[in-house]
């Protein structure tokens, strides 16, 4: 099924214009959601307006959005001074500079969109994306959608182009907010550290490989029960929380992951050995054939 796009912009740079659609790069159907249901009748339940002061229900129509600027004390906008208050949308993903992609911290990252190039601008559109991924820069612009204006960020990817929505830098806690405890890493205990990681390194990220193992049990639980199977929980396993020794745990973790390497290719000198059995088999085949015609010629030559 060809994607749906969620809008249509245009990337302004310099007197350059290039019209493109963007679309959702995350399928944010793929997990798993239970509604409220009443346990008697089994109907869903719906959610009510009612006033915090009085506990009244309070009909659509006489509810607006208010804004608190000061403790309980809200000054109330008409759907006309919102849409004053609102950015106004051209869409226009507006770029302001060019900046090394790898200077943008993954914690800036919000959402992040696939742009495709829109009637007239297939042109424009590859050659963006080839010079991005040419000089290995990216984008930073501003968009204004529904009502607000986005920091975004324009860079290569494959072989088109994504639009990242940025956090502003406002938006972000401090690392040197936590009270983090420093203590003295020992060099013995870096190194065997060092080599665990080691032992666990991949050259490349594979995402493929990895599975939502939790959804995918919880799929497996949820037919169960459709099919009027009973569904239990195994009691948790706590951990222990005794204190643990680094170095013994360290040497335990590495001494594991080498136990695990080894019975990997245990399979493999099996399999080397069970190709040779056969061999064997019939070798000995054959000499219980040679011997059984001995004796039937001796049996023979007494018989004469």
């Amino acid at each position: 099924m060809a994607a749906r796009a969620l809008a249509s912009a245009s990337i302004a740079f310099g007197l350059v214009s290039i019209p493109v659609k963007l679309f959702a790069a995350v399928d944010s159907t793929h997990a798993v959601r239970f509604n409220q249901i009443h346990s008697k009748d089994g109907s869903r339940i719906k959610h009510q307006t009612v006033s915090a002061k009085t506990g009244e229900l309070v009909p659509r129509s006489e509810i607006v959005k208010g804004y608190e600027f000061a403790k309980d004390q809200y000054v109330l906008f008409s759907p006309e001074e919102l849409k004053a208050l609102e950015a106004t949308a051209d869409q226009t993903i507006d770029v302001v500079e060019f900046i090394e992609a790898s200077q943008v911290d993954h914690l800036m990252v919000d959402k992040a969109y696939f742009l495709g190039p829109d009637k007239g601008g297939a042109r424009a559109y590859s050659l963006l994306a080839a010079a991005l991924r040419k000089t290995g820069r990216a984008a930073i612009a501003r968009y204004a959608a529904r009502g607000r204006q986005h920091l975004v960020m324009v860079r290569a990817f494959e072989d088109g182009l994504m639009l990242e929505q940025l956090h502003y830098a406002q938006e972000l806690r401090r690392f040197s907010e936590l009270e983090v405890e420093t203590t003295e890493v020992r060099d013995g205990e870096l190194e065997l550290a060092i080599q665990l990681i080691e032992q666990s390194a991949s050259e490349q990220f594979d995402p493929e490989k990895y599975r939502d193992e939790v959804r995918e049990r919880m799929l497996e639980l949820i037919q169960r029960k459709v099919d009027g199977e009973d569904i239990s929980v195994s009691p948790a396993e706590h951990a222990d929380d005794k204190i643990i020794d680094i170095m013994e745990a360290l040497k335990a973790s590495i001494a594991s992951r080498d136990g695990e390497e080894s019975e990997a290719r245990k399979p493999a000198r099996k399999s080397a050995a069970a190709k040779k059995a056969p061999g064997k088999k019939k070798k000995k085949s054959s000499t219980s054939s040679t011997s059984s015609t001995a004796r039937k010629r001796k049996a023979a030559g007494s018989g004469a």
